[in-house]
């Protein structure tokens, strides 16, 4: 059995210092809302709802369907109504988001719904209901790969939105996008690598 990999596809190659226009298609997820600095417990929920979740879904798509694949990488979007705030000022407090994991375009919506219902069974993360299945369709993106800490991401990001978009007469149009091609949990941040994404319009 082939046992599938999302980060082999295009949506998740970049590379460092290279800033690149891609058409990301459009996905499905388990997505879970929240607000403010990361570095809390209220993250730290939001990602512990999800990964059960995930595993569930995957050996039920082994077992069920025949088809094998690699948990993708955690994903989140992020947004607030001053961008400055993720590009020069980095309040944290002031940040929203949605954790994602990629859902494989052949698991049908009845295997998902089965799949919670395995994890409530077997004790339901505290936030397992407020895990959904959403669909994003992003087009025309703009990635680049950052490596290191996340509080370092700030100057790559203006550079995004200050001169790159500008030259390119392109305008951004939907939410920042991140991919944790790294496991933050565990690998130090010096060492993180994470694909900065940002959807955009000509």
């Amino acid at each position: 059995m082939t046992k599938h990999d999302v980060k082999k596809l295009d949506a998740y190659q970049a590379r460092e210092g290279e800033l690149r226009l891609i058409e990301v298609p459009a996905s499905r997820f388990l997505a879970i809302d929240g607000a403010g600095d990361p570095n809390t417990e209220v993250f730290a929920r939001a990602v512990e709802a999800l990964y059960p979740f995930a595993y569930t879904l995957k050996f039920a798509s082994k077992t069920e369907l025949g088809q094998d694949y690699v948990v993708p990488p955690l994903e989140g979007l992020w947004w607030a109504e001053d961008l400055s705030v993720f590009t020069t000022r980095r309040d944290k407090s002031l940040w929203s988001w949605t954790l994602l994991l990629l859902v494989p375009a052949w698991v049908p919506d009845d295997l998902v719904a089965a799949a919670r219902e395995k994890v409530r069974a077997k004790g339901a993360p505290e936030r397992l209901d407020d895990v959904r299945l959403e669909s994003l369709e992003e087009g025309l993106c703009v990635q680049t790969l950052h490596v290191g800490s996340f509080d370092d991401e700030g100057p790559v990001l203006e550079r995004i939105h200050s001169e790159y978009l500008p030259a390119q007469g392109l305008r951004p149009t939907g939410k920042h996008h991140e991919i944790y091609l790294s496991d933050f949990r565990r690998v130090e941040p010096a060492r993180r690598r994470t694909i900065l994404r940002q959807p955009v319009t000509r």
